[in-house]
This record gives structure tokens, C-alpha cells and sequence, in this order.
């Protein structure tokens, strides 16, 4: 590989965006050449992080700065801006979901296959789910899969600032921002996804789902969800359990990997590490497999056709 950094664009920048912009700052191999986003806000964000990065006059100039370019905008806005960036002949780097609107979804990834594309689901370059591959032969062969998530409130505190579009029906919600990953891992780990039955309770008006209750296959193994709002005094408390016919291990708060004992106690990997000092470990990893994708190797970050396999079990719950 050539010791060229990556020249980073960011579109968006709300919490997605800044965490990793951050992450790039402080990655060797990456140099962030230009950020745009057309909130007012985010001028003052992007100077309170660093004076080196002015806010560009639009996506198109950041496009034209960049070898690769992430998209962390509204999903509304991703597959418009997903088709400049490829339509440019630059690498696209895209938040989840794909889209608002799931046909145009299916449309976006048919037109970009063969293209250099990759989805952000962090759990590809996650220490967390790497030790409970690791862990897999030990447990024998997968019987089921049981996805866990409880808020105290949606959006999670620190997300008040999207709250705007994160607490509505149309794009927002708990299934598409936190499930969705926890779908995408049981995808990796069983195969492809087939949802079987859901259940989803809304609020009155246009507010996102309070609770879900699901039943899906991950290849042949079954996987059970159930999520809820108003459950738990925690932020954010989520656990996925891996059920082997020899054993059973779990991630649990996205980034402590647990192994049943014999005992029927749980005990974490010796270095696992809470999230928010795991985080920049992986995006670190996303970093240096995305300059891998933009140089034209292969990789195993989420594919378009992975996240649109997740987005339409997603919207199938939400449906439901």
C-alpha cells in the first residue's frame, strides 16, 4: 500500500460525522481535506474541534477534494449525495440507513454494484466482535441468536441535537439506528436475514416506535429481537446473545464480549474496554479499511448489499 494518507471528505457533520472526523484527526494514515454541512451550527462545531479545516461552500467541493468520501447527512439525503460521490469517480463511504425510501434503496445499490462502496456499520472493525469469532469454535455449532435493546428514552440523550429527525416515524427511531447493527452482526455471523413475524407499537401522531418484537432467521439459525422506550433507566442498554450447542457468549453495551462459564456466570474478554474507549480502536479500523477499499483492495467492511439486506428486515419490522 502507498504511505499516501487517505484524503478524507466528510458530508455531515452531526454526531456520526464528528466522531469520525475525530478518529481521522488522529489517524496517521488519513488526512481530512474538507467538511461540509449546511447547518449553522456546525461551523462553530467544526472551529471548536479544529482551526485547520475551514467549512467548504458545498458537497461538490468537498467531492473534488477527496479520494474518499463520507456521508453522515440525513438519510434523506444519502442517495443523492452517494450518486455525486461515485458519479465522480471518488470512493463512498455511507452512514446507515441507505436511504428514507426503500425502493430508491434497491435502486441505488443495483446501479452501484462494482463501484467502491462501503456501508458504516462499525462492528467490521470492532476488538469486540473480533474475540467472539474468536471465540465461536468453542461454542459449537450456532443455535440461536437473541438481540436485546432497551432506552430510557429515544432519542438517547446525547442525540437531542438530531432529535429532529431521529424521534420521527419517517427516518428516525431505535430499529434502524441501534437494531440495524445488531442485525447486521447476526447476518455476519448466521447468513442471510428472513424475517418470519414482528410486532411494533408507534405513539399517536408521527413519533418513531416505542417497541418491537420479532422473530427472523440468520441463515438457518433463529434470531429473536425485542426492543423497547421507556424500559430501562439506562441510556442505552443493549445485549446479544450467541447460543452454541457447547456454550454461549454475548456482546454486551456494543463492546464488552462475554463468555458463559460453567458456572453460569458471564466474564468479559481480559482487554475488553467500555465503548466509548473502544470506539476510536474501531474506527480506527474502518479508517485503514477504507483507504484499503479507495486503493482498490478488497475488504470486509458492510457492502451496499449487506445493509440493504439489513434496511429491508429493518423497514419490515417498522411495518409490521
Amino acid at each position: 500500500m502507498t504511505s499516501e494518507p487517505l484524503r478524507l471528505g466528510i458530508l455531515g457533520l452531526g454526531i456520526m460525522g464528528e466522531r469520525l472526523m475525530r478518529a481521522a484527526l488522529a489517524h496517521d494514515g488519513t488526512q481530512v481535506t474538507a467538511i461540509w454541512d449546511p447547518g449553522p451550527a456546525a461551523v462553530a462545531r467544526l472551529a471548536s474541534i479544529t482551526p485547520d479545516i475551514m467549512m467548504s461552500a458545498d458537497a461538490a467541493s468537498v467531492i473534488a477534494a477527496s479520494d474518499a468520501v463520507y456521508i453522515a447527512s440525513p438519510p434523506a439525503s444519502h442517495i443523492a449525495l452517494g450518486q455525486q460521490v461515485l458519479t465522480a469517480g471518488r470512493a463512498l463511504f455511507l452512514e446507515k440507513p441507505l436511504a428514507s425510501d426503500l425502493v430508491a434503496a434497491r435502486g441505488f445499490v443495483a446501479g452501484a454494484r462494482g463501484q467502491r462502496a462501503a456501508v458504516n456499520f462499525p462492528m467490521a472493525s470492532s476488538p469486540a466482535i473480533a474475540q467472539l469469532r474468536a471465540w465461536l469454535p468453542e461454542i459449537g455449532p450456532l443455535q440461536r441468536i437473541e438481540i436485546t435493546a432497551a432506552f430510557a428514552a429515544w432519542p438517547r440523550g446525547w442525540q437531542q441535537g438530531a432529535a429532529a429527525w431521529l424521534s420521527e416515524r419517517a427516518e428516525g427511531g431505535f430499529t434502524r439506528e441501534v437494531v440495524s447493527h445488531f442485525l447486521f452482526l447476526a447476518q455476519r455471523l448466521g447468513g442471510p436475514l428472513r424475517l418470519a413475524q414482528a410486532r411494533v407499537s408507534y405513539p399517536p401522531g408521527t413519533g418513531s416506535e416505542t417497541a418491537i418484537a420479532a422473530r427472523l432467521s440468520a441463515g438457518d439459525v433463529p434470531v429473536s429481537i425485542s426492543g423497547g422506550v421507556g424500559i430501562t433507566l439506562a441510556d442505552d442498554h443493549n445485549i446479544t446473545r450467541i447460543q452454541g450447542s457447547k456454550g454461549a457468549i454475548r456482546l454486551r453495551h456494543w463492546s464488552f464480549a462475554e463468555k458463559l462459564a460453567a458456572d453460569g456466570t458471564w466474564h468479559a474478554a481480559p482487554d475488553a474496554l467500555p465503548n466509548e474507549k473502544m470506539r476510536p480502536l474501531t474506527l480506527g479500523g474502518q479508517l485503514e479499511k477504507l483507504a484499503a477499499l479507495t486503493r482498490g483492495h478488497a475488504v470486509d467492511l458492510a457492502t451496499l448489499e449487506e445493509a440493504l439486506s439489513v434496511q429491508e428486515i429493518v423497514e419490515g419490522i417498522l411495518a409490521a
